[in-house]
């Protein structure tokens, strides 16, 4: 019997080939959610730029309430190098539109407004709004729902 068992050889295992394999596949895998993750993410920025303000889809010829409110609710942000960004804040908790003014560097006054049909708290109206531009240091008047 001790023939027969020390006969048949031990089988060699190639554990570095193993190791890199397992790294190989792990970056395979890292690599294809990475890019999924960037092509989405790149799906997602060109959507929103091709639906932008100046895109070629018909707009209506006559402006409805909820346009109305929105265009008195949007921010037309000009950066430093003459850019501009529009932030519809329409909504917007009184909270979040302080964290953007500070990282706009914007400061803001706010009042409150009875309106009929509004979540209290949230914005119904800035001023300036969207043509005029607010550049860095501008004072923005921020009307929020009384309720």
């Amino acid at each position: 019997m001790n023939d027969f068992v020390n006969a048949a050889e031990a089988p060699e295992f190639d554990t570095a080939r193993i190791v890199r394999g397992a790294r190989r596949k792990r970056a395979t895998v890292i690599a294809g959610i990475a890019t999924a993750l960037i092509v989405a993410g790149g799906g997602t920025a060109l959507a929103t730029i091709n639906s932008g303000p100046d895109s070629d889809t018909s707009k209506p010829a006559a402006m409805t309430t909820a346009t109305a409110a929105a265009a008195d609710t949007t921010l037309l942000y000009k950066f430093d190098d003459g850019a501009t960004l529009p932030i519809d804040m329409g909504g917007w908790s009184q909270e979040t539109v302080r964290v953007q003014f500070l990282k706009m560097r914007v400061k803001g006054e706010y009042t409150k407004a009875a309106t009929g049909s509004c979540k209290p708290g949230s914005v119904i109206g800035v001023s300036p709004h969207s043509p005029q531009t607010v550049d860095t240091g501008d004072t923005v008047k921020v009307t929020l729902c009384a309720g």
